[in-house]
């Protein structure tokens, strides 16, 4: 399994692990949880439906009273509900209990964030430690590249190397904050009660994370001027 498909399996069956759902709500979910830069259509996500229940993760249930097939003619089709089954929810679990390196990754990283609130506190802590080394590690070569390469750059290309080392530096200091708040919160949660996320966190959003590159993301804010800049590296 590629490492695309297999954060798409976990996402689907994350989502259908709340509420059984048809393919066009569930595609609509995806791209919200994922987002837009990871929108799916429902030709990649069809494949990954199937896929699961052939393994006997999901199934396909159809709530028509009367299947009407579709043709050219009438554009209609029955809508098919997918639905989680025990194997399902265990496959769920065992994904959601990983908290190896590939969870620190750009990609895999978001998506177990998004499902942290069913997720034990062990592993949060590891994921997020995790994520936090990996991070820390990216910066310093980021930092030794910028300061090697920065003679030789133009201004605007300059802004640009500075702009993702700040990006990845924005993600660390909110890592260290999420740390710190697990680390205050040892209690846990009462059996039964899912994880409302730490203080100040807005519920089912999913941080914006550094993909490691230097170009600035759509949504990503200008960085404020630094005193003592010059006008061309502005």
């Amino acid at each position: 399994m590629s490492r695309r498909s297999g954060i798409l399996e976990f996402a689907v069956l994350g989502l259908l692990h709340d509420a059984p759902m048809h393919g066009y709500e569930l595609r609509k979910r995806l791209n919200v949880l994922l987002g837009s830069f990871r929108a799916f259509s429902y030709g990649t996500l069809y494949p990954c439906l199937k896929g699961l229940v052939a393994q006997g993760f999901l199934i396909e249930d159809n709530p028509d009273t009367e299947y009407i097939p579709a043709t050219a003619l009438n554009g209609k089709r029955s809508k098919i509900v997918y639905r989680l089954t025990g194997e399902g929810k265990q496959r769920f679990e065992e994904l959601l209990a990983d908290s190896g390196p590939d969870a620190w990754e750009d990609e895999h990283f978001g998506v177990h964030f998004a499902f942290f609130g069913q997720t034990d506190r062990a592993v949060r802590m590891r994921v997020l430690e995790g994520r936090r080394s990996r991070l820390e590690e990216r910066m310093e070569r980021m930092r030794t590249s910028l300061a090697r390469t920065r003679e030789r750059l133009d201004g605007y290309t300059l802004e640009l190397q500075r702009h993702g080392l700040e990006s990845v530096e924005r993600e660390v200091r909110w890592l260290n904050e999420l740390i710190e708040t697990e680390r205050a919160n040892r209690t846990g949660r009462p059996e039964g009660r899912p994880d409302t996320g730490p203080p100040g966190a807005y519920p089912g959003s999913t941080p914006q994370i550094s993909d490691g590159t230097d170009r600035p993301a759509d949504n990503a804010a200008t960085p404020p001027d630094r005193p003592g800049r010059s006008p061309q590296e502005r």
